[in-house]
């Protein structure tokens, strides 16, 4: 699923939020996507992918597809994607989708890793190869009237769909609460007209806040965002709290001994988590205290307000809004159960993903 940069202010609820909210709840819901692809091709692709990401590509059929970190040596991590086995059946082939905001950071970090391998890498570009996102409770009924071919199964799969006579290729995100479809088009006039086919099945278009909404209510961390590598905070693989990222028993990977040496400990000090907001609603970076601890025990990586009418519609516009976060605890202060505070308000860790009102 992709989302536009992260506000450097929480979000604040409006009627609209909660109109396209309720749309993409309870019934369908579709926006343009603004995600990058790089194809993996050559006869050393599967091994040599294989070795440079922290998911087991390897094991993949075609169509199926994984999340994954990509790790520098000191296991920090530099990016995230999903691949997919392209599902043409021979020769393996793969399809890596990122952020628009990472592709470049990501083909140069994999550029320089192909040394005596016979691989080859190819970036498709953004104004030959578009994409919607289709997402609610009826969405595969919304596609279902329009394409010609089963659709893949919910999870992280792909497709190739013929969409009213244009060939396409959808997929489905590997996390996420709400059914969701990537529909990919390889040109430009396929992409518009299955746009009005689309917006005259389903009828309401959605903005990235909303999609920035419900990536925190599902509990989904987004990269530059919640996970972070920069001198001032950097966060470890097992911190994330992204088990479906790892694989364990793959093999050799590049930033693997430090993904080991952190499992063979058994735990990590601080773990990422929900947090539900009581009070005011406090910027992104606040850090969280405790009475019994001289330091900050956490810190808020994304906050949002949402509006009750989200959730009910009879709910008046000035009601209470449902304030939550995302961010990191140590575990001490988690496992203890000890009060956070905030400037202004309170914080308690909350499962993810989170529970609707």
């Amino acid at each position: 699923m992709s989302l536009t940069a992260h506000p450097a202010a929480p979000l604040a609820p409006t009627d609209s939020l909660a109109a396209e909210l309720r749309a993409i709840l309870t019934a369908a819901a579709f926006t343009p996507l603004d995600t990058r692809w790089l194809r993996i091709t050559g006869p050393d692709a599967t091994r040599w992918l294989n070795g440079m990401v922290t998911n087991s590509v390897q094991s993949l059929a075609p169509g199926e597809g994984c999340y994954n970190f990509l790790l520098n040596a000191q296991g920090r991590i530099l990016g995230d994607c999903t691949i997919y086995r392209d599902p043409t059946p021979d020769p393996p082939a793969f399809l890596l989708e990122t952020d628009a905001s990472q592709i470049e950071t990501l083909q140069a970090h994999l550029d320089k890793f192909i040394i005596m391998d016979d691989v080859e890498l190819t970036r498709t570009d953004s104004a030959q190869h578009s994409g919607l996102l289709v997402l609610g409770p009826n969405a595969s009924n919304s596609l279902v009237s329009v394409a010609h071919a089963p659709l893949p199964r919910l999870g992280g799969n792909m497709a190739k769909v013929d969409l009213n006579g244009h060939q396409s290729s959808i997929c489905t995100p590997t996390a996420g609460t709400i059914p969701a479809y990537e529909v990919w088009f390889d040109s430009t006039a396929s992409a518009e007209h299955t746009f009005r086919t689309l917006r005259t099945a389903i009828g309401t278009a959605v903005s990235p806040t909303a999609l920035e909404v419900l990536r925190i209510l599902s509990g989904t961390p987004r990269y530059g965002v919640d996970i972070r590598n920069t001198d001032k905070a950097h966060d470890l693989p097992q911190e994330t709290a992204q088990d479906r990222a790892l694989h364990f028993s793959k093999g050799c990977y590049l930033g693997q001994e430090i993904v080991e040496r952190i499992r063979s400990r058994g735990s990590v000090h601080r773990t990422f988590s929900g947090f539900a907001l009581n009070g005011d609603l406090p910027p992104v970076g606040t850090e969280l205290s405790t009475e019994s601890q001289p330091r900050p025990v956490g810190e808020l990586t994304s906050v949002i307000s949402i509006p009750r009418a989200a959730f009910d519609p009879s709910a008046s516009f000035d009601a209470a809004p449902l304030q939550i976060a995302l961010g990191y605890i140590r575990r001490e202060a988690l496992d203890r159960n000890l009060p956070l505070t905030y400037p202004g308000g309170t914080a308690t860790p909350a499962s993810l993903p989170f529970q609707l009102p």
